[in-house]
């Protein structure tokens, strides 16, 4: 995740509160969604960005995942989203972003 998204994720953490901020990734692997995801749950692991040392624990989730795929309109995701499924190790995802959740999510 940039320097700069990690900036707008903890303003708007701080403005609305991170029990009321949901991130949701969109990236093709689920090492590349774990590890934004961990940086907006637990802080920067790159030590490199404005969420160094910050723990935000947000609710993440990827796209893909069940609880967001059902929450979308069903022809908006099957005009958006449905063609990236077909390519991606969606299961793989899941349990990365399942991991996560389960380790650092406060919310």
């Amino acid at each position: 995740m940039d320097l700069e998204n990690q900036k707008r994720v903890k303003e708007y953490a701080e403005q609305f509160g991170p029990e009321n901020v949901m991130v949701i990734f969109g990236a093709a692997e689920g090492e590349a969604a774990g590890l934004a995801a961990e940086t907006v749950t637990a802080g920067d692991p790159t030590y490199a960005g404005p969420l160094t040392g910050v723990s935000l624990g947000l609710a993440v989730y990827h796209v893909c995942e069940d609880a967001i795929k059902n929450a979308v309109d069903a022809d908006v995701y099957e005009e958006q989203i449905s063609m990236m499924e077909m390519v991606l190790d969606v299961d793989e995802i899941k349990k990365e972003m399942e991991a996560i959740r389960s380790q650092y999510t406060k919310y």
